[in-house]
This record gives C-alpha cells, sequence and structure tokens, in this order.
C-alpha cells in the first residue's frame, strides 16, 4: 500500500489523542508513516507503533522549540520528499493548519481543512467536511498533487493496531526563512485539571445566560461532575467573564465533541459554527424560541439557574 504522512502532537514524547485518530484514518487509505518533532520525538515511538505506525521518523532538532511554524515545515517537507507519500495528515489546529497550508504551496497541491472524515477514493482520498457554518456536509478530494489534509480533533475513533514503529532518524535542512520568528520566552498555562477544549469527548458551555462571571462556577461545576471542559460563547467571553481561550465559536476554537452541552446560549450563527459538529448536543434555555434548540438532540426549556444545580447534583448522585 501506499504510505501516508501523519504529523504527531506530542508534548516532550507524550503523543496527544488527535494524532492517534490521525492513525485511524490514515490507515483506511495508506500504511501510517509518523513524523515526530522535537524533544521526546523518538519516545513517540511505542505508542505510535501500537496505533498502526510503520515507521516513524524523528528529528529532536533545537529549531522545533526556539522558532515558530516554519522548521516542522521543513521536516514535514524532508519527510515528504523522503517517503512520497499518497497524502499528508495533519491535526486541524492553529498551528497544524498553518503548517499543512505551507506546506501544501511548497509542494504545488490541493489543502483541504477542517475535516471530520477520510476515506479511499478512486482517484485519491475523500475528505468528509461541514461547511457554511456547519450548515452543509460536503465530500471533496485535491485535483492536484498530493492531498495535504487537516483533520478536527475526535472525528474518528482511536483504533489500536499494531505495527512495526520502526524508528527512523529523519535529515533535516533548514532553510533561511526557519530563524525568522524566534521564541523569547514561555509561560506555563495554569493547569485547571480539565482536559483540552478542543480535544475533549465533553464539553460544557455558558452564554450570556450565565449573567455574570460569579456564575460559571455552575458550569464549571457539572463539567467537573461529568469529565468535561469548560466552554463559552463569544457574548460571555466579550463580557469578560471566562477566557479567551474557552471561546467556542467562529472566532474562537471548533469543537467536536461526543456530547456538547450549551448553557444559556442563544445559538447565534457565530457560536453553532464552532460546535455544530458535535455528535450529541444538549441546550439549556428558558427561552423556548432560542435559535439553539433548532439543531438540538434534547432540549430543556427552563432557567439554568435551576436545571444546572439538578443535573449536577443527579450526575454526582448516580457516580457514587
Amino acid at each position: 500500500m501506499a504510505e501516508v504522512l501523519v504529523l504527531v502532537d506530542h508534548v516532550d514524547g507524550a503523543v496527544r489523542k488527535p494524532t492517534l485518530e490521525l492513525l485511524t484514518l490514515a490507515r483506511r487509505i495508506g500504511d501510517p508513516v509518523a513524523v515526530a518533532l522535537g524533544a521526546g520525538a523518538e519516545a513517540t515511538a511505542g505508542v505510535l507503533g501500537e496505533h498502526g505506525a510503520v515507521k516513524v521518523l524523528t528529528s529532536d532538532a533545537a529549531e522545533f522549540a526556539d522558532y515558530l511554524v516554519v522548521p516542522k515545515v521543513d521536516a514535514l517537507q524532508a519527510a515528504f520528499e523522503a517517503v512520497s507519500p499518497a497524502a499528508v495528515l495533519v491535526v486541524s489546529s492553529a498551528e497544524g493548519k498553518e503548517i499543512a497550508a505551507r506546506l501544501a504551496l511548497r509542494i504545488n497541491s490541493g489543502i483541504i481543512t477542517d475535516a471530520t472524515d477520510l476515506e479511499a477514493g478512486d482517484e485519491g482520498p475523500v475528505a468528509t467536511q461541514a461547511v457554511f457554518a456547519a450548515s452543509y456536509t460536503t465530500k471533496s478530494r485535491v485535483s492536484k498533487g498530493v492531498p495535504v489534509i487537516t483533520v478536527k480533533p475526535n472525528s474518528a475513533p482511536v483504533e489500536p493496531a499494531a505495527a512495526a514503529g520502526t524508528v527512523e532518524a529523519l535529515s533535516v535542512s533548514f532553510g533561511e526563512s526557519a530563524t525568522g520568528t524566534k521564541v523569547t520566552s514561555r509561560t506555563p498555562r495554569e493547569s485547571t485539571g480539565r482536559p483540552e477544549l478542543t480535544e475533549a469527548a465533553i464539553v460544557v458551555s455558558g452564554g450570556r445566560g450565565v449573567n455574570g462571571a460569579e456564575n460559571f462556577p455552575l458550569i464549571e461545576a457539572l463539567a467537573d461532575s461529568l469529565g468535561a471542559a469548560v466552554g463559552a460563547s463569544r457574548a460571555a467571553v466579550d463580557a469578560g467573564w471566562y477566557p479567551h481561550t474557552s471561546q467556542v465559536g467562529q472566532t474562537g476554537k471548533s469543537v467536536s465533541p461526543q456530547l456538547y452541552i450549551a448553557s444559556g446560549i442563544s445559538g447565534a450563527i457565530q457560536h453553532r459554527a464552532g460546535m455544530q459538529t458535535s455528535k450529541t448536543i444538549v441546550a439549556i434555555n428558558k427561552d423556548a424560541e432560542a435559535p439553539i434548540f433548532e439543531l438540538v438532540d434534547y432540549g430543556v426549556v427552563g432557567d439554568l439557574f435551576t436545571v444546572v444545580p439538578q443535573l449536577t447534583e443527579e450526575i454526582t448522585t448516580r457516580k457514587g
């Protein structure tokens, strides 16, 4: 079978779940070849091999940590030239999409972003996308070159499949532009103990109806009872009630969890664009005419200040 490059998203050798999802999708169209870069790259090989990677190309040059984006593009291009793959898969994060776009330009190929599924086709891989604020589902393939595809987290199950996972050193020559943007300092993000928003299987979000930062602990308590991430609408973020890093929507983060609970969110198109591909959507809103109810699987018409605490208590009781 043809080989498929998969860019690994990891932290000091700990492979993040979206990469394992990419390996599942990659096996549908070829033999996955993982590209692991930066500190701890070789330590990823065991997990990657367990999830289908036939080879793991590694490089731990200092440039990956010291400079932004371009060194990784240089490395992915080197891997592309070494492997001649049938496709290149990248996690659909802000950094991932920039890397993918730069690579597609360099290799003169088409790009598909924010795919939610992937299948083999007679003329190359076919990607499923949710477009126009998730109002339509399309199937697309690139018409030129080797497809570069970014895939949204939570789009595929993680399915282990043992493979060789042979580690090979990747030789990378960095261009002049690789050192154009230097990282001058880093500040560790304060840990909440909750899952990363874009990767979480369950997301609980609050909106304008939460009516103040002092009330967001209600949303957090429900999220914690479910082991979920906490999100917020643009209205809540703009009002200063919750950090911008938790904003879900067209100008925030795009999520696709198994379960999305929207509390006090009206369902403006901007918000829907960031969560409409969620597998199951539940809304809590006292306005029975709120647009959010047009797309939900389950809707609760009621005051969130009554419903959310009751729901949290019921979940906690059943877990106990």
